[in-house]
C-alpha cells in the first residue's frame, strides 16, 4: 500500500539536494527542476518497495541522475533556437510567401530543364559546396569535365532564368548559390 504522506514529506525534503545534484551535470536549474520531477515520479512509482528496505534517498539520487542522462542522450536535447529556421518556408526579396515559391518554382523547373551530368555538378558544387576534385570523384569524371559541365550548365541556367522572377536576383557573372 502506498503512504502518500509520507512520499510528499520525502519529496519535499530532499527537492533541493536532488535539484543540485541535477544541476551540477546539466548546468541548467530550469532543466534541473524537470529532471528532479522525472526522478521523483520513478520514486513514486517503487515508493513501496522503497521504504521497506529503507533506500528512498539512494535511489531518488540515482532517479534523478538517469533522468538527466537519459536526457542528455536524446537528439531534441541538442536543438538550439535560432533566427531563422531552416525548415521555414522560403520567401522572395520582398518576404513575400508566393513571391518565394514562384522564384522556387523557376528555379526547379531550370535545374530539371540542364542535362543529368549538368545538374550533378551545379548540385555537389553549390548545393553541397564540394570542390571541383570531389565533385569530379563522385562523378568518376576528370576535373576539366566538371568545370566545362558546370560552366554550361551555369550559361543555362542564366538565360533560362533570365526572364523569369529570380533572373534580377543574378547579377551577370554572379553565382547565385
Amino acid at each position: 500500500m502506498r503512504d502518500e504522506a509520507s512520499f510528499v514529506e520525502f519529496a519535499e525534503g530532499a527537492r533541493a539536494r536532488l535539484r543540485r545534484t541535477a544541476y551540477l551535470i546539466c548546468g541548467d536549474w530550469e532543466l534541473a527542476s524537470d529532471h528532479v520531477q522525472e526522478g521523483l515520479i520513478r520514486v513514486y512509482v517503487a515508493w513501496p518497495s522503497l521504504t521497506r528496505a529503507g533506500r528512498e534517498h539512494a535511489y531518488a539520487r540515482r532517479a534523478v541522475v538517469s533522468a538527466a542522462l537519459d536526457h542528455a542522450r536524446r537528439r531534441s536535447s541538442r536543438e538550439v533556437p535560432t533566427e531563422h529556421h531552416p525548415d521555414r518556408p522560403v520567401t522572395g526579396p520582398t518576404g513575400d510567401l508566393a513571391e518565394g515559391v514562384v522564384v522556387r518554382d523557376a528555379l526547379m523547373t531550370s535545374l530539371l530543364a540542364l542535362a543529368p551530368r549538368q545538374r550533378a555538378c551545379v548540385v555537389l558544387r553549390f548545393v553541397e559546396d564540394l570542390s571541383v576534385e570531389d565533385t569530379a570523384a563522385v562523378l568518376g569524371c576528370t576535373e576539366g569535365t566538371v568545370k566545362s559541365q558546370t560552366s554550361r550548365a551555369l550559361a543555362s541556367l542564366r538565360s533560362a532564368l533570365q526572364g523569369s522572377p529570380i533572373g534580377d536576383l543574378v547579377p551577370e557573372g554572379a553565382q547565385p548559390w
